[in-house]
Formats: structure tokens, C-alpha cells, sequence
């Protein structure tokens, strides 16, 4: 007979009235015991509706639903709130604008932990394609590509099985945070990739679980698809700056590479001015020339798998802002003073 545990949903919001309701009410209708579960929504000083959409299901459902107040207003700080005022043996971090289409996720959260032993579980973060605009149907193709997403990332995959924590952990037993504490506050993106670590490092085992995936609607303009790039890329030189062993070509190269570019151009600048050969300039352009035959190479070869030539454009497009907004993160947070 399998255990059925109690388990904490922390909830990290800041804006979010599009989507709360629709992520409250996908948890509220769990095929799971009402008293085995509470929802924690920890709301950074939100500015829109947010707080009183959630007021009113503190209301409604007082036995499972509470608000906490975020003043830090960073996700790390959020996530800490919700896991020191949690009751549960699992706590299961969800974001404020999720899909959830499982109505038995916590079932197979408890099922997951009790077969597998695992201390930890991670899930697929798979895009919505739902009524998407062709731009988002384009970042969620792009996102998947491995041109478009982190090589060692199992966000993507629907395969189970022990996996490393760190690019995939969501769900937790309440005991981890005794051994590996709690989440870093120092950091306002990344911070999950960094909890994953030391849970990694203390040798803590992660089972990657299909059934619990949950679906995220793709950006809506290329603007905050490169703010959302740029802030990742930021975290993960963060990471690196207290773990100096996850540098890895994978996550730094696209900085080299912007960096390359810019230096590049100054130098073949003084190449044709001050040199008059133009031998760096020739290097520079078959270097770019070669990068954008690559990424319009894969634009083709999704447009074609999705059957969508329509977004071909769109593709290439992309892939150049993923890729120049992630690798100018890089480049900003490594220049950034540091004491």
C-alpha cells in the first residue's frame, strides 16, 4: 500500500492575473485527498490583480489555500518563504503561469517518490502550442531545437529514469532543505539550477518523472523572449561564480561568441583603416557567414519536420535572438563588478 503523503505546493507570483486562477483551479480539482495538500502563493508586491484573485481563493478554500507577502520580490526569496512556512512530507515548486492538464500530478508525484526512492523528482517543461501566434510557435520550435536550448537539459524529453538533478528538479522532500538548505537569495534567475547543484553534490538521487510534466505558453514578442535569455545567461555566470566547476563550453560558448563578433568587427575595422589588407575582414564574414548558414540550415529542416514553411522567417529570427541575447548576458554579468 503506498503512503500517501502530505504535500505543499509553493507557488512564486509577481503579475500574474492572466494565469492564477487557471493554475489555482488545476491544483484544486487534484484527484488527491483535500487534507494531504495546501497551496503556499507567496506574492512579490504585485501591482496588478494578482493579490486579490488570490484573496479570494484564500476565501474560498481557507484549509488549503494561503498568501504570503515576497518584500524581496525575487523568485529565490519567494521560494524560501513558501518552503519555511510548508507543512508537507514533498514540497512541489509551480509557477504563477503554468498549464496543468494532469488532474492526478500529486497522485503520481507521491507514487513516483515511493517506487523510485528518489529524494527529488524533475518533469518535462514541454511549450504550449495552443492557440499560439506563428511567433510563439517559432520560439517553442526553436526551443526545443538543440541550436535553441542547453544540450544536457532534460526539459524537453519524455523518457524516465534517475537523472542529474540539476537541470530538471522540481519536486523535493521536505528533508532536502535540512540537508542542502534553502534556496540562494543572491540570485534572481538560476536559483533552481543552483539548489539542483548542491542536491547533485550531496549525491542525492533525482527521478525523472513524464507523467507530472507541465506546459508553459511560449513568449509573446521577440522583446521579452530576449529579456528572459539574457536573464538566464546572467544566472548561469552567477552559478558560475560561487560553483566554478559548472563552466562548461555549453553554457559560456554563445558569450565567446558574441564577444567574438564584436571584437571581430573592431578589429576588422583597423584591418581595412590602418592595414589595408582586409585578411581579418575576410575571416570575420566567412566566421558569420558560416554561423548563419548553420542556423538557417536547422530554420529549414524544422519548418519542414513541423510543416510549417510559414515560419521559416520566424525561425531564423529566433535563433539569432536566443542566441545574441544569451550570449550578451553572459558577457554583461561577467563584466559586472563583483566583490
Amino acid at each position: 500500500m503506498v503512503l500517501t503523503r502530505f504535500i505543499s505546493v509553493v507557488i512564486p507570483v509577481r503579475n500574474e492575473s492572466r494565469h492564477i486562477s487557471r493554475v489555482l483551479d488545476s491544483l484544486i480539482v487534484q484527484r488527491y485527498p483535500a487534507e494531504k495538500f495546501e497551496i503556499i502563493v507567496v506574492d512579490g508586491c504585485s501591482t496588478d490583480s494578482t493579490r486579490e484573485l488570490v484573496d479570494e481563493y484564500v476565501v474560498k478554500y481557507s484549509d488549503r489555500v494561503c498568501l504570503f507577502t515576497n518584500e524581496k520580490r525575487l523568485s529565490s526569496a519567494a521560494r524560501n518563504i513558501g518552503v519555511l512556512h510548508s507543512r508537507g512530507d514533498i514540497i512541489l515548486i509551480i509557477d504563477g503561469h503554468c498549464i496543468i492538464e494532469n488532474v492526478d500530478m500529486f497522485e503520481r508525484i507521491n507514487v513516483s517518490f515511493e517506487e523510485s526512492g528518489a529524494d527529488c523528482l524533475g518533469r518535462p517543461q514541454p511549450l504550449e502550442m495552443k492557440n499560439a501566434t506563428l511567433l510563439q510557435w517559432a520560439i517553442a520550435i526553436c526551443r526545443r531545437s538543440r541550436l535553441g536550448h542547453h544540450p544536457d537539459s532534460y526539459i524537453y524529453s519524455d523518457r524516465g529514469g534517475f537523472t542529474p538533478a540539476i537541470s530538471v528538479a522540481v519536486v523535493y522532500k521536505s528533508d532536502i532543505f535540512k540537508q542542502v538548505g534553502l534556496f540562494d537569495e543572491n540570485f534572481d534567475a538560476c536559483e533552481d539550477v543552483e539548489l539542483n547543484y548542491r542536491i547533485d553534490a550531496a549525491k542525492l538521487r533525482c527521478y525523472f518523472e513524464p507523467s507530472i510534466a507541465v506546459r508553459y505558453v511560449p513568449r509573446a514578442a521577440f522583446s521579452s523572449l530576449g529579456v528572459q535569455m539574457f536573464r538566464y545567461a546572467c544566472g548561469r555566470v552567477r552559478l558560475y561564480r560561487k560553483h566554478s566547476d559548472t563552466f562548461s563550453i555549453k553554457s559560456f560558448g554563445l558569450g565567446f561568441f558574441v564577444l567574438g563578433i564584436i571584437l571581430g568587427f573592431c578589429v576588422s575595422l583597423l584591418d581595412i583603416c590602418f592595414w589595408g589588407g582586409g585578411y581579418f575582414l575576410r575571416i570575420y564574414c566567412a566566421v558569420l557567414f558560416l554561423y548563419l548558414l548553420i542556423v538557417l540550415v536547422e530554420s529549414v529542416r524544422l519548418s519542414f519536420v513541423h510543416r510549417k514553411l510559414s515560419i521559416l522567417v520566424l525561425l531564423v529570427s529566433v535563433f539569432l535572438t536566443i542566441h545574441f541575447s544569451f550570449g550578451s548576458g553572459i558577457i554583461r554579468e561577467m563584466l559586472r563588478y563583483k566583490k
